[in-house]
């Protein structure tokens, strides 16, 4: 009984242990959104505080942060939507076609820091007067999503069976029919943990809004900086605009952990 107990035992711990470290800063961050100023910066108040809503206040009244939240979301469901319609028929026909060199140009390019596309993209934009748009910001985001998802999405295409598609193709079924109807349902999981992580990707990004957005644009990660200063930080506020930041992804990943599971483990033995 006793060898059995103290595995269970041991394993418990070490996977508290765990969840504290990985789970702390983010709970530290949601109690500091109801905290003063005071009690943020007092070590008399780390888990003893009177709550308040005045941070979250500051945040949507003072702030205009709904208009952030909508910029963020138009932005990064438009760059991986646009990312996922190019990207999934030109996985698909990497895989199906065996263009390996092409497959290590798109790794190359993944591999690329996004950085090194921002000068010529400032350049270019200022020039066809568009900066401080929609547009440019989605295609930014999109030219860095779009080799992501070709990348995670070959795998899947490549394990495909073939003998499946041409039954179809047999049957009266065009190739684009069979991609539609067969193929893509089929990999459901892989899209949805591309698709996840291609938008965590734009909604935390911060170096392409900071330079290609204006104040019409600005997106979440810009935003926060309202609460920053050269003399002054305001704490409870800030952590109050990372919580907003922080919650919709954690949503979206709570409601497709399902699909995101299988996604990786499945990408991971096709790869």
């Amino acid at each position: 009984m006793k060898t059995r107990l103290w595995p269970a035992i041991y394993q418990l711990v070490l996977t508290l242990a765990v969840f504290l470290v990985f789970t702390f800063p983010f709970i530290w961050m949601l109690m500091a959104s109801f905290k003063t100023q005071v009690q943020v910066l007092s070590t008399d108040h780390i888990f003893l505080f009177k709550p308040t809503f005045k941070n979250y206040i500051e945040v949507f009244r003072d702030n205009d942060y709904l208009r952030y939240l909508l910029n963020s979301f138009l932005v990064a469901l438009g760059s991986t939507a646009f990312a996922l319609i190019l990207g999934l028929p030109a996985a698909y026909s990497i895989a199906k076609f065996r263009m390996h060199t092409l497959g290590t140009v798109i790794l190359v390019a993944k591999m690329i820091p996004g950085i090194t596309f921002l000068v010529p993209w400032y350049i270019l934009f200022t020039k066809l007067h568009m900066v401080d748009t929609f547009t440019v910001l989605i295609v930014s985001h999109m030219v860095i999503g779009l080799p992501f998802i070709m990348w995670v999405m070959i795998p899947f295409f490549e394990a495909f069976p073939v003998e499946v598609e041409e039954s179809s193709w047999i049957d009266g079924s065009s190739k684009f029919r069979a991609f539609m109807s067969i193929v893509l349902p089929v990999s459901v999981p892989g899209i949805v943990t591309a698709a996840l992580l291609s938008f965590i990707f734009s909604w935390n990004n911060f170096m392409f809004s900071l330079i290609l957005a204006g104040e019409r644009t600005k997106t979440l990660p810009i935003a926060v900086f309202n609460f920053i200063s050269a003399s002054n930080i305001n704490w409870g506020a800030l952590m109050a605009a990372a919580c907003v930041i922080t919650l919709p992804v954690m949503i979206m990943a709570l409601f497709s952990q399902k699909y995101i599971v299988s996604g990786l483990s499945a990408g991971a033995v096709k790869g």
